[in-house]
């Protein structure tokens, strides 16, 4: 659990640094376009500040072990992992966008959901 949530913390909150400070360049690399709208700066850095209390989140409770709290973080990031993992491959299939992170963008979030299932189903003390 410890390197799970600490591993969590690093990747998502370095990605919600950079989704604040140059949020297009992030969708160039994961999409292919540019964010150029202020609406679309806008939500992202949002969710760029929503990625940085999620990278906080883990970062304090990784030394927690199997408690309750460490298990529903884990849990809340199967539900993050899967839900970005469904969004970006919708977004690479059906939509047709396509830039050089978005299939690495993919597996790591794959990857992530998985590592996380174990954790949340530990009912170790």
């Amino acid at each position: 659990m410890k390197n799970l949530l600490a591993t969590t913390a690093v990747l998502e909150f370095g990605t919600g640094l950079v989704l604040v400070a140059i949020p297009s360049t992030l969708a160039t690399l994961l999409f292919g376009a540019p964010l150029d709208t202020p609406v679309g700066l806008t939500v992202a850095r949002v969710g760029g500040v929503a990625l940085l209390t999620i990278g906080t989140a883990c970062w304090l409770a990784r030394l927690d072990g199997q408690s309750r709290v460490a298990r529903g973080l884990a849990g809340a990031m199967v539900i993050y992992n899967a839900g970005a993992l469904a969004i970006f491959v919708y977004a690479g299939l059906a939509l047709q966008l396509s830039g050089i992170g978005l299939w690495p963008a993919v597996v790591a979030h794959a990857a992530m959901a998985a590592w996380c299932v174990p954790s949340v189903l530990n009912r170790r003390p």
